[in-house]
């Protein structure tokens, strides 16, 4: 029988208080990638009425290519991260994913053609790919178990609070728009010429102190310890918790890995129990996306203008949309760890089918105004308290941890597949089946999730990723 792991099995020293800084430090800095992550994601949702009139983007298909180009790049970022973090670890994949966020926010601001517009969003992807996979598995594997919920959380902590610093950066850029602005005003304008290009341009701070934090933190041990260097993977557990701690933690990974020696991932698959669990690591990664929330971020002006509110009322929404979604994040935080994933995530997706059907019947009635402004904020609470975090908490730590690069890679360049999908076709489907079909319909995929999660998902928390490998086994 496997030990358990964690403070609550090998408690931190006498310098504890210490280590413990330690270990929320190295992990606030691997969630830097998050708030990168989050606010790369979403600053384009405040620049888009500017951009789409300067690029003359008056088709729903270039509207939505412009929209999800970044995907292309995120796509290419989730797959390569599992070979590259597996070959040159996770933290220089932190470091690069840094330098490519700093790069791609400065070509997009300068950009002064649609072509360029989308290789630099394509390189922004990428990064954001490269943030997604690797940051919460860095933390999964600096933590113990009794916190690595909640650290985990962390990483969809800094997305939350990267979404909200790119709504009021956007909204504190953009200049007031006279109602009923016409395209041309709206060219000519500062927004027009300027404020849009600042709303990407400002995405280079926050990228260079991830960059230097990225250069501050450890090496993930069990990376460390998969590579055969074990001295160096006990010193950094040792600087995370101590030496008890340290040696609890060598001890069962050596079990783990000798029951269980290293073989390629399609060996892994021909086994009988990896299979499946990579099956429910992607469809957990697609339904994160699936479920349509990222399409009121992404599209909140169409959806906010269909409710009945003006351009800048719009602005002001969605700093308030990304305001409830960081403290309901805040809500996960404190909880993921005491009623576990599985628990947040069927709670999240019942409320999420009750709202669509209610949300997608009001449209239907034509109704306008606050009502569906605090459905909209209702749907979001419910994503930002389950889906949200718990999906990359479960990610992060259901793989064995010999394939868990490639694993996540997998899994990860599933959820941005499914959201590319999600991000170019909503556009379509909100033109063929109106506003209420499309949340009907994210609701029927709301639906299909909770009955799938009900039945293939086990409960994780307080266990080690040692332990949960083991149970997978069985």
């Amino acid at each position: 029988m496997i030990t358990t792991v964690g403070v609550s099995a090998a408690s931190l020293d006498d310098r504890g208080s210490v280590r413990a800084i330690y270990l929320w430090f190295a992990a606030a800095a691997g969630a830097l990638g998050g708030l990168l992550f989050g606010y790369d994601w979403v600053v384009i949702g405040g620049a888009k009425p500017f951009y789409e009139v300067f690029f003359h983007l008056n088709s729903p298909a270039l509207q939505g290519w412009a929209m999800s180009c970044a995907l292309v790049g995120c796509l290419f970022g989730a797959v390569s991260s599992g070979s590259l973090s597996n070959h040159f670890g996770r933290r220089r994949l932190l470091t690069l994913a840094a330098v490519a966020f700093a790069v791609s926010s400065l070509g997009t601001g300068l950009a002064h053609s649609f072509i360029i517009f989308v290789v630099w969003r394509i390189l922004g992807g990428y990064a954001i790919g490269l943030a997604s996979g690797v940051s919460p598995m860095y933390i999964a594997e600096i933590s113990p178990a009794r916190l690595r919920g909640r650290l985990v959380s962390l990483n969809q902590v800094a997305i939350v609070f990267g979404i909200l610093l790119a709504q009021v950066v956007n909204w504190l850029i953009a200049r007031p728009v006279p109602p009923g602005a016409s395209a041309s005003e709206i060219l000519y304008s500062w927004n027009g010429q300027v404020g849009w290009r600042w709303m990407f341009a400002v995405t280079a701070i926050p990228s260079l102190l991830f960059l230097v934090a990225s250069l501050l933190v450890p090496e993930s041990p069990r990376w460390l310890a998969s590579k055969g260097r074990h001295e160096d993977a006990l010193r950094v557990l040792e600087r995370l918790g101590g030496r008890s701690y340290a040696q609890h933690v060598m001890e069962d990974f050596a079990a783990v890995s000798e029951a269980q020696p290293q073989r390629s991932l399609l060996a892994e698959l021909r086994s009988s129990g990896v299979a499946p669990i990579l099956l429910l690591g992607v469809l957990l990664a697609v339904l994160q996306q699936w479920c349509g929330i990222n399409v009121i971020f992404n599209y909140a002006q169409e959806i906010f203008a269909a409710a009945g509110y003006q351009v800048s009322d719009i602005l002001f929404n969605i700093v308030v949309t990304g305001a409830v979604n960081v403290v309901f994040t805040f809500v996960a935080f404190f909880t993921i760890d005491r009623f576990g994933r599985r628990f947040l995530l069927l709670t999240g997706l019942c409320g999420l089918i009750l709202i669509y059907a209610v949300l997608g019947l009001l449209y239907r009635m034509h109704l306008q105004g606050k009502p569906m402004l605090v459905l909209v904020l209702a749907a979001i609470a419910c994503y930002a308290m389950s889906l949200a975090p718990a999906t990359w908490v479960v990610i992060s730590e259901i793989f064995p941890n010999r394939i868990r690069g490639s694993a996540v890679s997998i899994s990860i360049t599933a959820l941005w597949s499914a959201c590319f999908l999600l991000t170019y076709t909503f556009p379509l489907l909100n033109a063929s089946l109106g506003a209420a079909g499309t949340f009907w319909t994210y609701g029927a995929v709301c639906l299909a999730g909770a009955v799938f999660l009900a039945l293939r998902l086990p409960e994780t928390k307080g266990r080690t990723l040692e332990e949960i490998e083991t149970d997978f086994r069985k």
